[in-house]
C-alpha cells in the first residue's frame, strides 16, 4: 500500500522556496543542538558548527528577496509550505519538551 499522497507546494517563487528550504536546514540544526533533546555533545557540536554556513545561507536568501523587490513575506503561503515539508515536526524539536515533574 503506498503512502498518502502529500497535498501539493503552494506556488513560491524561487527565492522564497530557497527561504524555507534554508529555514529548515537552520532549524533542524538548532533541533540537534538543543540540550532539553536527547543526544550526545559531539552531535550537538557538529550540528553548532554545520549552522555557521546554514545560516548564511539563510541570510543570503533573504537579502536575495530583499534585492529583488521581495520585501514582504507572504506568511501564510510560507506557512503552508513549511506544514507541506514537515514543518511542524521539525520545530519541535527546537522548544522544550513538555514537562514531567508532577
Amino acid at each position: 500500500m503506498l503512502p498518502p499522497e502529500l497535498p501539493p507546494l503552494p506556488a513560491l517563487t524561487r527565492a522564497e522556496a530557497e527561504l524555507i528550504d534554508r529555514y529548515l536546514e537552520v532549524v533542524d540544526l538548532v533541533g540537534r543542538i538543543n540540550p532539553a533533546q536527547p543526544g550526545d555533545t559531539y552531535r550537538g557540536l557538529r550540528a553548532a558548527q554545520a549552522l555557521v554556513g546554514r545560516a548564511t545561507a539563510l541570510r543570503d536568501a533573504l537579502a536575495l528577496m530583499h534585492r529583488r523587490g521581495e520585501t514582504e513575506l507572504h506568511a501564510a503561503t510560507l506557512a503552508r509550505a513549511l506544514r507541506v515539508l514537515d514543518g511542524e515536526r521539525r520545530t519541535a524539536r527546537v522548544s522544550l519538551p513538555p514537562c514531567s515533574d508532577s
